[in-house]
């Protein structure tokens, strides 16, 4: 009688919480990434009446408010600028980093359904939500121009450079701080209740709605923030209030940096096991 054959055991075990060949591996899918990233604003302005336009009536409204009330009640400084295009300028970075960092939180629950069904790597479902919001960005855009064009207002030719930068380190904020709150959302949803007024709270210690310069010797804690350094150089360039602070931006670069790095990990660790959890 012949002994039994062996049967063959296939050992599947988690990938090491960073490699490089997850860079590789979302570049394979990078088709993959342009389907969710246009599904993503089909879906956000279906059956709507005003489509895209929505992108432009959060911040404005925000900015007629805020001019409102901060300009013109409590007569808040804007360095030596008309109030409206001060606050809007701030609020147009303020906006994509804040609704990219909403969306990232949430968005391996949002698409749970897919994530149980289907592997692809899991880092481009909040990669594209950062990638949706930079389309926003761009259409609010238009009233900044239209209003440098009504109060006369020439941006510097450093905004060339400068103004990818300030973009590049706002979405690495968000997104870093986006994953790590995404890792904790999979386990406890009190994510979402917690985050908006999380948001609010940042806004007040980001030059915003108020200039650097008026927090005096506690600039240089607003400085640790690093959407401070993405605002304050934004008008710089934009509106000529200051002249670009490189410190201020390698602060924010190094800051971002580290958040990113921290919620890649934390992403990639809790990555493991979240599809059986969420």
């Amino acid at each position: 009688m012949s002994s039994p054959q062996p049967t063959a055991i296939t050992v599947i075990r988690p990938k090491k919480l960073f490699h490089l060949k997850d860079l590789k591996e979302i570049w394979v899918y990078r088709e993959l990434l342009y389907f969710f990233s246009w599904r993503d604003l089909k879906v956000r302005y279906k059956q709507t009446m005003i489509g895209a336009l929505w992108a432009i009536i959060q911040p404005f409204v925000a900015m007629v408010i805020f001019s409102v009330f901060f300009g013109g009640l409590a007569k808040i400084p804007s360095d030596n600028v008309p109030y409206p295009i001060f606050v809007y300028t701030g609020l147009l970075f303020w906006q994509l980093f804040s609704d990219s960092l909403s969306e990232v939180s949430g968005a391996l629950i949002a698409n749970q359904a897919i994530i149980t069904k289907v592997y692809f790597p899991r880092l481009i479902i909040p990669i594209t939500t950062v990638i949706t919001k930079f389309v926003d960005f761009s259409i609010a855009s238009i009233i900044l121009a239209g209003m440098m064009f009504y109060y006369h207002i020439t941006p510097s030719w450093q905004a060339i450079i400068v103004i990818p930068i300030l973009l590049i380190i706002t979405a690495m904020c968000a997104e870093g701080l986006g994953l790590f709150l995404a890792a904790i959302n999979v386990k406890y949803r009190d994510v979402r209740y917690i985050l908006p007024y999380f948001i609010q709270l940042l806004i007040f210690i980001t030059p915003v709605i108020y200039p650097g310069s008026i927090a005096g010797h506690y600039s240089k804690f607003l400085a640790l923030n690093p959407m401070t350094g993405v605002v304050n150089n934004a008008r710089a360039v934009l509106l000529g209030t200051a002249q670009v602070n490189w410190l201020q931006i390698g602060i924010s670069v190094v800051g971002c940096a580290v958040l990113l790095f921290i919620g890649v990990y934390m992403f990639k660790k809790v990555e493991r096991y979240f599809a059986d959890v969420v």
